[in-house]
């Protein structure tokens, strides 16, 4: 029998998040929060749940409080996995990309973890042995491909995987691993959104499949790795 776990999964209400929560429900014994500002879909995701173990959560990351997400976890002791999942992506060429997007960006796809790592810092610590999963791109990959378009969002997620590096190291004592799956293309609603046409070679069900085994047996294995999940090379 698989150990039972308290998630937390971010950007829950459509693609690989909603993918995600869905695998992860398939073990009763876990309890999952599924965080989206999206209230509607979060309740198909609920209905569509293969256990009765999965609580949404309608919640904003870029307008983060403390005492109204407290309220929804006050059930829980502990939190052993942290999916960072949310991200938000604009493509758009980077003389054309407003400042206003750059920091539309880095709200979601960075200052909002770092708001909900911290927040839920004492509940990690109740763990034995916590998870902290950050979903990453191949954007924000050293050395890999990059593309027009793609500036604010790539930064972001370089800065992501920078971040999962620092805290594994600081959360070392805490007995509190930190990794980071840089994604290549993944056919979800937003890479149709930036580039309508283009089909991705991983679906968000394989995907999902993947992340939600390395959320709960990965950290067994690694700590501070920015780990690229693609078919593509670099």
């Amino acid at each position: 029998m698989k150990k039972p776990l308290n998630i937390i999964v971010t950007g829950a209400s459509r693609g690989i998040g909603f993918d995600t929560v869905l695998e992860l429900s398939k073990n009763p014994n876990n309890q999952i929060y599924a965080l989206s500002r999206n209230a509607e879909k979060l309740q198909l995701l609920r209905q569509s749940a293969f256990s009765n173990n999965v609580q949404v959560i309608p919640f904003d990351l870029t307008d983060y409080d403390q005492k109204k997400f407290d309220q929804f976890l006050k059930l829980s002791n502990h939190i052993d996995v942290l999916i960072n999942n949310a991200g938000l992506l604009y493509s758009e060429p980077f003389e054309e990309l407003s400042l206003e997007k750059w920091k539309a960006i880095f709200e979601v796809n960075l200052f909002g973890i770092v708001q909900l790592i911290k927040g839920l810092l004492p509940k990690l610590k109740r763990s034995t042995a916590a998870h902290i999963l950050n979903i990453g791109s191949m954007g924000g990959f050293q050395g890999s491909s990059k593309f027009p378009g793609l500036s604010a969002y790539s930064a972001s997620k370089a800065a992501l995987a920078n971040l999962t590096e620092c805290l594994a190291q600081e959360f070392v004592d805490y007995n509190i691993k930190v990794n980071c799956l840089a994604l290549g293309a993944v056919q979800t609603e937003m890479l149709a959104e930036a580039f309508p046409g283009y089909q991705a070679p991983v679906s968000s069900l394989s995907m999902s499949s993947y992340i939600a085994w390395f959320a709960q047996k990965g950290h067994e294995f690694h700590n501070g790795k920015i780990i690229p999940v693609a078919l593509s090379t670099p």
